[in-house]
């Protein structure tokens, strides 16, 4: 009977990953196999020679099996790393990608002094990502986080209160501009679902794995923006700024329905991919 060492099962499952066209099926099997094994990866190759227990195997056995019925690493994993912040993450949220960065970079760069007191608003929070970590960049500011799922509400209450951030963010369940009726804003910033509905049924084993209300973004996938464009400038103050991811193509649309909502300075910024990702715009 062979003895599947840690290099030999991480080999093994590697080539399996591969062949399943797994872009990074090294990285993958090992993030995997560290998980079951509660060690980091580099603990991983410093024991390399070190025999799998049975139940070791048959945990890393499921988790393969999972992964190659297209379900994500970091549903696997139960957490995802965002701006240096580790998220939990299940079935109930998007999976934060590094392409939102963007977002938490123009935003911050929106506000004259970081360190000053102001007021931020996240519309469709989802996990909690962009709203974290701008309470970090912030470390003064007082942010409101909208989310129209309950489950991922609670998902992101449970990861402010995981970076200790909980006592700046709230978190409210609601429509969009619902929860915050009345009240206005320094900064707005959103992430929402903004792929067509058509769409979707072509898109990865992975991303079906997503929470459907994540990613339709209606019959042209500009659904959201249409609402929050014209709703944004009744909850931000004066020359306040607002940021909006969108999909690569959607910019020139973006903007037109800011232009048309009578903002101002509209500005698209690119992501790490170089692709048109991050509109903002000012208040009048």
């Amino acid at each position: 009977m062979a003895t599947w060492t840690t290099l030999a099962v991480l080999d093994w499952t590697t080539q399996r990953f591969a062949e399943a066209e797994i872009s990074s099926a090294r990285l993958e099997a090992q993030l995997l196999l560290a998980h079951v094994l509660q060690c980091t990866r580099m603990q991983l190759y410093t024991g390399f020679d070190k025999p799998l227990g049975e139940a070791e195997l048959a945990a890393y056995r499921g988790l393969i099996k999972r992964r190659l019925a297209g379900e994500p690493v970091a549903y696997l994993l139960g957490e995802h790393e965002f701006w240096g912040l580790p998220l939990h993450v299940d079935s109930n949220v998007l999976i934060p990608r590094p392409d939102s960065e963007t977002v938490v970079e123009v935003a911050r760069d929106t506000l004259p002094d970081r360190s000053a007191a102001c007021s931020v608003l996240d519309l469709c929070t989802g996990s909690g990502a962009i709203a974290l970590a701008l309470a970090k960049e912030l470390p003064a500011a007082r942010v409101i986080a909208t989310e129209l799922s309950s489950e991922a509400a609670a998902i992101a209450r449970k990861n402010a209160e995981r970076n200790g951030l909980a006592d700046r963010v709230d978190v409210r369940i609601g429509d969009l501009f619902a929860p915050v009726a009345g009240e206005r804003f320094d900064l707005i910033v959103a992430n929402p679902p903004y792929i067509a509905t058509a769409v979707i049924a072509t898109l990865s084993a992975e991303v079906h794995r997503e929470p459907r209300l994540a990613l339709d973004g209606g019959p042209d996938g500009l659904a959201f923006y249409d609402r929050i464009c014209a709703e944004a400038a009744a909850h931000l103050l004066p020359g306040a700024a607002i940021v909006l991811e969108h999909g690569f193509d959607q910019a020139d649309a973006v903007g037109a329905r800011l232009a048309a909502a009578g903002f101002e300075q509209i500005t698209l910024t690119r992501d790490l991919g170089k692709n048109p990702r991050v509109t903002s715009a000012r208040r009048a």
